[in-house]
């Protein structure tokens, strides 16, 4: 099976059992933990293709839209339920559409781990924790993207 076969499946699987399950174990295939380290490919960004770079591009306009409401704390359970369902279905589009080498692949994987517990907190699903606490675990993901990963038009999130 090819790899980015195999990680939607498994990604698409976890995610029918729950983000917070997802988010947790999505990256789980028998690596230690300093394999969950983000870092560079050699010292360069690591390659994008098109469906990646729409659908982060996607959660950065999500989560710039709503900004304003989120330093303001005007953000209602409700509004940060459906900012979380946005952040979710633009990572499963990613997750179905994406083909990198396995390599690159492998730390999306920790990108999209993140956005999906920072969707997580926003969506309130993680006990003692505050939603906006996942907004800015969401933004930091994004900003984590445009370090390490190429892809000329991502700006990130002035926050």
């Amino acid at each position: 099976m090819k790899p980015h076969l195999h990680i939607a499946l498994t990604v698409f699987a976890l995610l029918a059992a729950g983000p917070t399950l997802a988010a947790r174990n999505a990256h789980e295939h028998g690596h230690d933990a300093t394999a969950a380290t983000l870092q560079l490919n050699a010292g360069q960004k690591w390659e994008t293709d098109a469906p990646l770079r729409a659908g982060m591009a996607e959660i950065r306009q999500t989560m710039t839209a709503s900004l304003h409401a989120i330093h303001a704390n005007k953000m209602s359970a409700q509004a940060y339920d459906r900012l979380a369902k946005k952040v979710s279905t633009s990572v499963g589009k990613i997750v179905a559409n994406c083909k990198l080498p396995p390599a690159a692949d492998d730390q999306l994987h920790i990108v999209i781990a993140d956005l999906l517990a920072g969707a997580d907190h926003m969506a309130g699903k993680v006990k003692g924790a505050r939603r906006m606490d996942g907004a800015v675990k969401v933004i930091d993901a994004l900003d984590a993207y445009g370090q390490h990963f190429n892809d000329p038009d991502f700006q990130p999130i002035e926050h």
